[in-house]
């Protein structure tokens, strides 16, 4: 993208620093719900009792009111996110550090602060980029500790080239996603995101000129790490480290793949037909 910093986004300073907190209970139902939309045996991944990482992301739901919603479903700029006036708001990458796994039944904590707001431009246009830190805590103490990268940005040109990488890598593994409607829809739900680009075909089609239903960020990074854990069941996550480099769409499969690169290292990517959409970088140790 060749995109340079300009520093704290005009107007937005006072935003930095602001601080949110949240409670919440990692209850069965919500657990279970998001077992069964990915496709898995509920008995077997609670097994121990332990939510897998980046399935903390069904908790801890926005909760604004339909009045308090814009046109595309997502609630109404300010309030806790600062009022960025770029149209389009898309989850753009993140770092976590695991601490402990979060366990069904726990009661927990949320603590989010916005720790950066910068303005950049470049070849896709203005882009604003908003940091959320999270701290996620129960009785037990810190659980994981999360960085949630957010950027705003003018709309992508209609019938343009789809954004993202050449795949250069081989992988150790790859398992194919169809990314269908259904899933979408149900992803939306469990994380009670409005966002009509999600599940809304005329909508994302007509209004905004995407050419299909938009697969969530926080989903398809799931499923790289999911993928991940499955291949190597005797590795225990530490860190993960992801960002978006370009779209994925209802209307094309794509494969979740990974390598290992190092001791305690690997590596994941989204594999489209040739095109990167998505990479990151996992640190584990063994189980």
């Amino acid at each position: 993208m060749n995109d340079r910093s300009e520093g704290v986004a005009p107007g937005l300073s006072a935003w930095i620093g602001r601080e949110e907190t949240r409670t919440d209970r990692i209850d069965t139902r919500t657990a279970h719900a998001l077992a069964a939309t990915l496709d898995y045996d509920a008995d077997a991944v609670f097994a121990a009792g332990e939510l897998p990482p980046l399935w903390h992301w069904v908790y801890f739901t926005p909760n604004a009111r339909r009045s308090e919603l814009g046109r595309d479903g997502h609630p109404k700029r300010g309030g806790f996110l600062p009022p960025v006036e770029l149209p389009n708001r898309m989850w753009a990458g993140g770092r976590f550090v695991f601490e402990r796994p979060l366990r069904i039944g726990e009661d927990v904590t949320r603590r989010s602060r916005i720790v950066r707001c910068e303005q950049k431009s470049g070849r896709s246009g203005d882009l604003v980029f908003v940091t959320v830190q999270h701290t996620i805590s129960g009785a037990a103490g810190v659980a994981l500790t999360e960085e949630h990268d957010i950027v705003y940005r003018e709309p992508a040109p209609r019938g343009g080239p789809l954004a993202g990488e050449p795949v250069s890598a081989t992988a150790d593994y790859r398992q194919t996603v169809h990314p269908d409607a259904v899933l979408l829809f149900r992803y939306s739900a469990l994380t009670f995101n409005g966002h009509r680009i999600h599940y809304d075909h005329p909508y994302v089609t007509g209004e905004e000129g995407y050419p299909g239903l938009v697969v969530h960020g926080p989903l398809t990074a799931t499923l790289l790490l999911d993928t991940f854990r499955n291949a190597h069941p005797d590795k225990r996550i530490e860190r993960f480290d992801f960002r978006a480099v370009g779209p994925l769409y209802d209307n094309a499969d794509f494969d979740v793949c990974g390598r290992i690169t190092g001791p305690g290292t690997a590596e994941l990517w989204t594999d489209c037909a040739g095109r990167l959409t998505m990479k990151a970088t996992v640190g584990f140790s063994p189980a």
